[in-house]
């Protein structure tokens, strides 16, 4: 039987008791197509669309809104079922149905207002993000506070809300619920199918069967937000094997082994694959230990910087920094958000599907770049302008033995510090907003602790995180010519006046001449785009500034946000045991430069002008990307070029969820 005639049947001939519920449909339905309009005008450079397009993806927008929609419709079907007709339109029935049906058209417009905030910052659906805001909400909701005119916005729900109930109220529908008597039986016919439909979504449909065209903006259109919500809820975490091509263990190690054992010693292939002792450069020197100032710079996408062509002038000290040290011109970030960019960066791993492992659980006491500064005698500190509870950052940094310094806000359950925190005090900040300190701040406490580390003779490492180029883009005002709060443009050009002042002042400091500084961002500004993976959205600066015997260059070569630090490694020219996927790319030749990009989904390994990218149904697609266009053309698969892709993501999964990424493993 037709499905959409079941439900028009239903709508027709469902009796006068399910009547709101009837009106509840419609206006959730109505509601749905006026966001998916609403975003499809707002992205239309971006949508592949003709009219059979468009029709495709309201059709498919009904489909998962119908979905959607059943669920809501249970607990009043039950409501129904229970509900005696001696006690239809009594005090009671009354109370609870205005109470039930006002909360349920609340939910709606919340939704709305929620999906236009969240696709103005993303441009996609509710996904996992959207799920870990439920958790931090202290930053969060202060964002949007300081982002958007809450208190309208509330207003404007709450008013809606009322205006929907009065205009339904006046349309006699209440009315009509409060004088229907039914059967038991009746009740039974009428709700079979919304249960009929709810199961069948419960077991059968994945949000990603709206993925039926090959540009993005069409799929994320033909989602239903709600939805979108509880199955990224439910789908937080990805098993690999479970969701992914596959090769056996074996031949996953013996691929991966094979790439990696030229640029050390393997020291068991058969255990772990990547497991090796690392020579030093040069033999017949010694290696140096300066300290190490990294910051990690939020949201920088290279195509801020002037260097890389921009004509904006937002960058002149990262542009300055860029052309007296290092600049790593061909750099990829692997993920979209901060806490995949401190994966990438601190275990120099690809990503794994699903949640950053910074966020997974048995994340501690893991073979991270700090354990490598340990070895060579160096105290390790995270700094964060906010409170490092947020995306478990402290419990991940001072689980792998960073000290902390962040801005506590001391009320919160389950932050546990396994290592020394230091808070930075109200007398210590100039200004603030919802992610913390401004970078300012932050940089001037990384100076004050500097002096005191650097006292006692022992080199240092330090991960700073900074917050301030963050929606709702706000700094201290005079600093820089762009007011405060006006968008990323402004927002950028204050991080790196921030970062140029910070330079300035450590250039004071007895400590400098034996401190090397590393800049890169942890992701790009916005990853939307038409295809499965943007590849653009993903390219990311990186700088080492202040090297010893190190002239300025440029390198082109194609390099990974995992490779930074092993290259560090190298300038240093220290001898160590890695546990990396990352390596010095100043060892590697061009023909073997590869980068990982991916996102919670998707995972995709770019050589040259080809990407390969698994999906989590099973999926692989070739293409040929044009680095002008950033365009992806379909491609014949190679087969030798999906087995590597595979071998590396697959691996990479199994290190972690074996145990063998950490301290213990590798001791055994």
């Amino acid at each position: 039987m037709n499905f959409d005639r079941v439900i028009y049947m239903w709508y027709k001939l469902s009796p006068k008791r399910f009547e709101l519920l009837k009106v509840f449909v419609l206006f959730f339905v109505g509601l749905s197509s006026v966001v998916r309009l609403i975003f499809l005008l707002w992205n239309l450079s971006e949508v592949d669309v003709d009219f059979f397009d468009i029709l495709r993806i309201f059709m498919t927008g009904l489909f998962f809104d119908l979905g959607t929609i059943s669920f809501f419709t249970i607990p009043y079907l039950l409501y129904l079922m229970i509900m005696p007709n001696k006690w239809v339109g009594s005090l009671f029935d009354r109370i609870a149905t205005y109470t039930g049906f006002t909360i349920g058209i609340l939910v709606l417009y919340f939704s709305f207002f929620a999906e236009i905030t969240f696709w103005d910052e993303f441009h996609r659906r509710f996904n996992f993000i959207a799920v870990d805001y439920l958790i931090y909400t202290y930053e969060v909701v202060r964002n949007i506070n300081e982002s958007y005119p809450l208190p309208i916005l509330i207003s404007s729900i709450l008013l809606l809300t009322v205006g929907t109930i009065y205009l339904i109220y006046k349309c006699n529908s209440f009315e009509h619920v409060f004088k229907a008597q039914i059967s038991f039986k009746t009740k039974v016919l009428f709700s079979f199918p919304w249960v009929v439909i709810a199961i069948c979504f419960t077991m059968f449909v994945s949000n990603e069967a709206a993925d039926w065209s090959g540009n993005r903006y069409n799929n994320e259109l033909s989602k239903a937000g709600i939805y979108s919500f509880f199955a990224a809820f439910r789908n937080n975490e990805l098993s690999y094997t479970e969701f992914y091509k596959t090769l056996t263990k074996n031949e996953s190690y013996a691929l991966v082994s094979k790439q990696y054992e030229a640029s050390g010693d393997l020291i068991d292939r058969e255990k772990n694959p990547i497991y090796r002792n690392i020579p030093p450069h040069d033999t017949l020197q010694r290696g140096i230990t300066p300290n190490v100032i990294f910051i990690c710079v939020e949201s920088l996408s290279a195509k801020f910087l002037g260097v890389f062509g921009n004509e904006k002038g937002l960058t002149p000290n990262l542009d300055k920094l860029s052309k007296e040290g290092v600049l790593f011109s061909n750099l990829y970030a692997t993920g979209t958000r901060t806490v995949r960019g401190m994966e990438a960066i601190t275990l120099s791993i690809p990503p794994t599907p699903g949640r950053s492992i910074v966020k997974r659980e048995h994340n501690t006491g893991m073979f991270t770049i700090g354990e490598v500064f340990k070895n060579k005698g160096y105290s390790r500190n995270f700094y964060y302008g906010g409170d490092g509870y947020f995306d478990n950052m402290n419990a991940y940094f001072s689980g792998n033995d960073f000290n902390i310094i962040d801005r506590g806000r001391e009320f919160l359950i389950g932050d546990q510090i396994k290592t020394i925190r230091t808070n930075i005090n109200d007398n210590e900040v100039s200004f603030e907003n919802a992610w913390g300190v401004c970078d300012e701040d932050i940089f001037n406490k990384v100076i004050q602790q500097a002096d005191i580390q650097s006292v006692s003779g022992k080199p240092f490492f330090d991960f700073i995180m900074t917050t301030s180029n963050h929606k709702p883009y706000t700094y201290p005002e005079g600093k820089i010519d762009i007011p405060s709060g006006s968008g990323r443009d402004g927002a950028v050009k204050y991080t790196d006046y921030a970062i140029g002042k910070f330079i300035e002042k450590a250039k004071s400091k007895p400590w400098f001449n034996n401190t090397v500084f590393v800049v890169m961002s942890d992701h790009c500004a916005s990853s939307a785009g038409r295809w499965e993976l943007d590849v653009k959205n993903y390219h990311i600066p990186a700088i080492i500034y202040n090297l010893p015997n190190q002239s300025s260059k440029k390198i082109d070569r194609l390099c990974s946000q995992i490779d930074i630090f092993p290259t560090l490694f190298g300038y240093f020219n220290w001898k160590y045991n890695s546990n990396f996927f990352g390596q010095d790319i100043t060892k590697k030749s061009s023909n073997t430069a590869r980068a990982f990009i991916g996102n919670y989904r998707k995972l995709g390994l770019l050589k040259g002008n080809n990407l390969m990218i698994l999906g989590d149904q099973k999926t692989a697609n070739f293409y040929k990307w044009d680095n002008i266009t950033n365009g992806l053309t379909i491609q014949s698969v190679s087969n030798d070029y999906l087995n590597q892709t595979i071998s590396f993501y697959q691996t990479a999964d199994d290190l972690y969820t074996s145990g063998k990424l950490t301290l213990k493993s590798l001791k055994e």
